[in-house]
């Protein structure tokens, strides 16, 4: 294979994962359901994807024995204040958190981008 075959190629890729063809899994609105206890301290890193948009990554600090409540709190209130307006972060049933957009606003993905808390598990759902 040429370079410039190899070049291209390589550059299709980055293409591809910066534009909104690399988002997987999109939704106007996400369930994430917290389970289990923190067993250490540590971070939680979401990044929260829109996919011809923003990119904004969200950092909670958990600290050891966090149950899921607080956990789900903790990471509303992180949401909450990192995302700008059209945004909607709210509780239900003490250990989910829903992340909306308005009806005007397009669809996003939510991902873990890396997690020291131990013991702590998340689960995503499209609502």
């Amino acid at each position: 294979m040429s370079h410039r075959f190899l070049r291209y190629a390589a550059l299709a890729v980055v293409l591809a994962l910066n534009s909104g063809a690399a988002l997987a899994d999109t939704s106007n609105k996400w369930r994430l359901q917290f389970s289990g206890a923190a067993e250490s301290p540590g971070e939680i890193v979401l990044a929260v994807r829109e996919p011809e948009g923003d990119t904004f990554e969200v950092v909670v600090a958990i600290e050891g024995n966090d149950g899921e409540n607080r956990v789900s709190s903790k990471t509303r209130r992180a949401l909450d204040k990192a995302l700008p307006f059209g945004w909607r972060v709210e509780r239900d049933d003490g250990e989910d958190v829903l992340v909306k957009r308005r009806w005007f606003h397009p669809r996003f993905e939510i991902v873990v981008v890396r997690s020291t808390v131990k013991g702590v598990r998340i689960n995503f759902d499209r609502e």
